[in-house]
């Protein structure tokens, strides 16, 4: 399963890929809210540290508003993975794009057959936002399995992308649901990292070399 930030911050994305652990960055319009200045420059700065996808999100509504930002995100480097919601009109420009040979990531997915339709329509990625379904008391891995099901059954090669990640256990879970791909913030990524009793035994392997070294003492002349 690949792994994805779901971020725009640029130092944690170098970070995760001085880990050697990232296959690519997802960004939204609120995440790059968060960090300000132009969205093309952070684009262009993400797409150096990362030859992986990297999602860049429309923001209108309408098919040729659509298509006329996908175009412009998508000369900025060979990587870029426009990112469209699910609706009609988004269906009809991820279409179009694939048409032109422009990988899409339809986002904002809820249920299995808006999964479907958007891997009919073209789609590279789709993505299904597992912690919000989980927030209406519905069980967003469903959605998942079910899409990695249907695509396999039928050998669709659009990927599935479990967004909206809340937990460790959500990535491990999305993992054994079967999704290709998982997206997650970086201070998730951490968590993954770290556990108790790895940081406990790291504080006893410290301590007991040096004590070790301190019982040797200096040698003698």
């Amino acid at each position: 399963m690949k792994i994805f930030l779901d971020t725009a911050e640029v130092e944690e994305i170098r970070t995760a890929a001085r880990w050697g652990v990232l296959d690519g960055v997802t960004t939204n319009p609120s995440l790059y809210a968060k960090v300000g200045g132009s969205y093309d420059a952070i684009l262009q700065e993400i797409c150096k540290i990362t030859s992986g996808p990297v999602s860049a999100e429309v923001v209108s509504d309408d098919v040729e508003g659509m298509l006329t930002e996908g175009r412009h995100f998508a000369k900025i480097a060979p990587n870029i993975v426009v990112k469209v919601a699910m609706s009609e009109n988004g269906l009809e420009a991820i279409s179009r794009l694939a048409d032109e040979g422009i990988k899409t990531n339809c986002t904002l997915i809820f249920s299995t057959n808006q999964g479907l339709l958007a891997a009919k329509a073209g789609a590279s990625l789709v993505s299904p936002f597992v912690g919000r379904l989980d927030d209406i008391n519905q069980d967003g891995m469903t959605v998942i399995r079910e899409l990695a099901e249907i695509f396999s059954l039928y050998d669709i090669e659009t990927e599935v992308l479990a967004a909206s990640i809340r937990n460790p256990l959500h990535v491990t879970q999305a993992a054994m649901a079967g999704a290709h791909v998982v997206t997650l913030p970086f201070k998730i990524l951490q968590q993954m990292v770290h556990h108790p009793l790895t940081d406990k035994g790291i504080e006893q392997f410290k301590k007991d070399w040096a004590a070790t070294a301190k019982s040797a003492g200096p040698k003698g002349a």
